[in-house]
């Protein structure tokens, strides 16, 4: 979805983030009581269906890619979710998210298990964006040709950090045509660009150019997926919808370990924007270790004690 960039490159220049107000508001957020017992059963059930389950390693193989796959369709153990009578509900994760290398194994895998779980590819240079635009554009078609349903590209930090926030547009446009019918999900790299304002103004230029989603980071930099950073990116979605209409997602990435952060980033989209944020068309938590630590808060939930790490199912 594009619009008329000249207007809008006219508000990207006039944005200001108040920096203690979005430090404040994220230790608010922090703070809330968490839901208990059932309540927070059912919640964690739900961060569990808006995880993309990652596997983005140097030794990644058709074997890690296939289990990833596997448990991506079954997340949690079938006996815990007949206990909560959620068995024939459909639970899975949103997505699993591989190089595009790795693209065609997690297809392959899926379409085996009869699986309509999308895949989702890491492209454009990941995790630096330092290749040339040709080649980072290439890698997006091909993952698109392997099956790839969703893209999560890297902006390029240098275009951001030098204020070149037309190049930045003109650029996603190139990625979001090359994506085809993928959806889009543009990744900030945060920890690298400075500044509130600028995240703020690289969210609007990623929306602007026509990205499905903002994600906070790639997981490989020094500071990944942290609240204030989170407050200023889905305020950003927020604006552009008020001045567009038009609903952008959001993914925060990168260090998120725990089920109770699960349900922080839950909260944080709930009271910033709303109900329909809650669902993985608009919401999704890009982890990899995450989903384990849910499964196992939800045993304790069903059995009333903790499960060893040996008797969950890996991820």
């Amino acid at each position: 979805m594009y619009y008329n960039h000249c207007t809008y490159l006219e508000w990207v220049s006039k944005v200001r983030v108040n920096t203690q107000a979005v430090l404040k508001r994220a230790q608010q957020i922090q703070g809330r009581n968490k839901n208990k017992k059932q309540w927070q059963a059912a919640w964690l059930l739900r961060a569990v269906t808006c995880i993309d389950l990652t596997t983005l390693a140097g030794d990644d193989t058709p074997g890690n890619v296939h289990r990833l796959c596997m448990k991506a369709t079954q997340p949690v153990r079938y006996d815990l979710l007949k206990s909560m009578d959620m068995q024939d509900k459909g639970v899975t994760t949103a997505a699993v998210c591989v190089y595009p290398s790795r693209v065609a194994d997690a297809v392959k895998s899926l379409k085996a298990a009869n699986s309509s779980l999308p895949v989702a590819s890491v492209a454009t240079g990941f995790p630096a964006g330092q290749t040339s635009l040709k080649t980072r554009l290439e890698e997006v078609r091909m993952a698109v040709e392997d099956g790839a349903m969703e893209i999560d590209i890297v902006i390029n930090r240098t275009l951001a950090l030098t204020g070149q926030w037309e190049a930045m547009y003109e650029e996603v446009c190139q990625f979001r045509e090359a994506c085809g019918e993928a959806h889009m999900k543009s990744i900030l790299a945060i920890g690298e660009l400075g500044t509130y304002t600028n995240v703020y103004k690289a969210s609007l230029v990623a929306m602007m150019a026509g990205s499905d989603f903002i994600k906070t980071s790639t997981g490989k930099e020094s500071v990944n997926a942290t609240y204030p950073v989170a407050i200023v990116m889905v305020r950003a979605i927020r604006d552009y919808f008020l001045k567009t209409g038009h609903k952008v997602g959001f993914k925060p990435a990168g260090g998120i370990r725990t089920a109770k952060e699960s349900l922080v980033w839950l909260t944080l989209m709930k009271e910033e924007l709303g109900d329909e944020w809650l669902s993985p068309r608009l919401f999704r938590l890009g982890a990899s270790s995450l989903l384990a630590d849910i499964e196992r808060q939800i045993y304790h939930h069903v059995t009333g004690r903790y499960a060893a790490y040996h008797q969950m199912p890996m991820a």
